[in-house]
């Protein structure tokens, strides 16, 4: 065994995967109807999924900057502790371990559930399904980083080409539905219209989130100076084509006004295109495209709880690395953690919308860390600086505090919880903290 010792073999390709992968999961599936009920119109719909896309790519360019000048594997949590000190860094990481640890439970159980509908020989096995997805993919990654970024290519591929044929079949078979459209309702006063797109973008925004996925690999890559910002923004850029095409094939379909409210959008867009089948083939992309997110959201916790452990933040034993490049008792822990929360069911989902509020904070942190570190380390090596700084910055801070001023308001009770468990970190650090 290697202490602490991560394998430099991949490349821009592995890090196009791990943001496909970890960016494009159900939300996509299910938001278009959020944001068509906000914006029944076309136009303004269209808008709101570019306005989340260029809003995720002001972002990009922070987070490539921040990657390639500080190029350890951990994620955001290697750019809070630097910047901003171990107790800021303590709870990006832990916040971010064990949301993503929920990530991987939850991902596990659609895929579960999901199999459990489309295979009668295995009827009323989804818990057990959804625990052998965790596991099969935690020994895949056991064996080394080159078989868990091998998967990662292979799952991603999948996931693209899957809905490369979902809009291919949407564009070709779809019929024209126009006829049958609601006429659209719009909000009267221009307050309300705004007050109903930013409700949108919100909803696009989260569908957005796992764009920072190659940041968990900074040091594996080969050239992490070049390879990382390549693969922060070329990934952001694929992300938004893709969301265009896709909402632009669901449009073909169905009108913005028929999408309006379907909790599970691509389903009805299914069911338009295939008929009767639509629900079998529609299950049956949403198992393939969730593969590549279990796969990378394993790879990613296990990177952030390695990380705070060489930094002495969790313990030492966790900061093993074996002989393929994987720290094995950091993977172990984190499917440990997603298993119980799969055991646990849908009420693990409190915890996880709890710590989907640090999320978007923990944008703003990294942003943060960005102007700190200019200020502080100006002499410092810079592969790549972020383009339009500071301005580009500015814009995605004042972004990233909208959309958590948005996530309170909307949900004042689990924003509550939220900060008693920000107000509870502490004295859990200063514990944790070695004296």
């Amino acid at each position: 065994m290697q202490h602490g010792r991560l394998l430099r073999v991949l490349g821009i390709g592995f890090g196009l995967a791990a943001t496909i992968g970890t960016t494009i999961g159900a939300g996509i599936f299910r938001a278009p109807g959020e944001v068509a009920s906000q914006l029944p119109d076309r136009t303004l719909y269209l808008i709101a999924w570019f306005t989340g896309g260029l809003f995720a790519l002001l972002g990009a360019f922070q987070i490539a900057e921040l990657g390639a000048m500080l190029p350890r594997s951990g994620g955001q949590y290697v750019f809070a502790r630097h910047a901003l000190g171990e107790y800021a860094g303590f709870v990006v990481g832990w916040s971010d371990w064990i949301s993503t640890c929920g990530t991987t439970a939850a991902v596990s159980i659609v895929i579960g559930e999901f199999s459990d509908a489309l295979f009668p020989a295995v009827q009323g096995s989804a818990t057990s399904i959804a625990i052998l997805v965790a596991v099969v993919f935690a020994a895949i990654q056991w064996r080394g980083i080159r078989w868990g970024s091998a998967t990662q290519n292979v799952t991603s591929a999948l996931k693209a080409a899957a809905f490369v044929a979902l809009c291919a079949a949407s564009f070709t078979l779809g019929g024209d539905h126009t006829a049958a459209a609601p006429n659209a309702v719009l909000p009267a006063s221009r307050l309300a219209l705004l007050t109903a797109f930013l409700l949108a973008l919100q909803s696009v925004v989260y569908t957005y989130d796992g764009w920072t996925g190659p940041v968990y690999f900074s040091e594996e890559l080969r050239d992490p100076g070049r390879d990382l910002p390549r693969s922060v923004i070329g990934g952001v850029l694929a992300v938004i084509a893709l969301y265009l095409v896709v909402n632009l094939a669901f449009l073909h379909v169905l009108p913005v006004t028929r999408l309006a409210g379907e909790a599970f959008a691509a389903g009805a867009v299914a069911a338009a295109v295939f008929g009767p089948s639509g629900d079998t083939i529609l299950r049956a992309l949403t198992i393939v495209s969730m593969l590549s997110a279990v796969n990378a959201d394993h790879l990613m916790a296990s990177r952030v709880l390695f990380a705070m452990s060489r930094d002495g933040l969790f313990s030492p034993r966790a900061a093993y690395v074996n002989d393929g490049g994987t720290p094995t008792v950091a993977l172990l822990l984190s499917a440990a953690v997603a298993i119980l929360f799969i055991v646990a069911g849908r009420t693990f989902q409190a915890v996880i919308t709890v710590l989907a509020f640090f999320f978007v904070a923990n944008y703003a942190i990294s942003f943060v860390s960005l102007v700190v570190l200019r200020i502080r380390e100006p002499a410092r090596e810079r592969p790549y600086r972020a383009w339009g700084y500071p301005w580009t910055t500015g814009l995605a801070l004042v972004g990233a505090i909208g959309f958590l001023g948005g996530a309170i308001a909307g949900d004042t009770r689990h924003s509550v919880y939220a900060l008693l468990v920000l107000a509870v970190s502490y004295p859990v650090f200063r514990l944790m903290k070695p004296r």
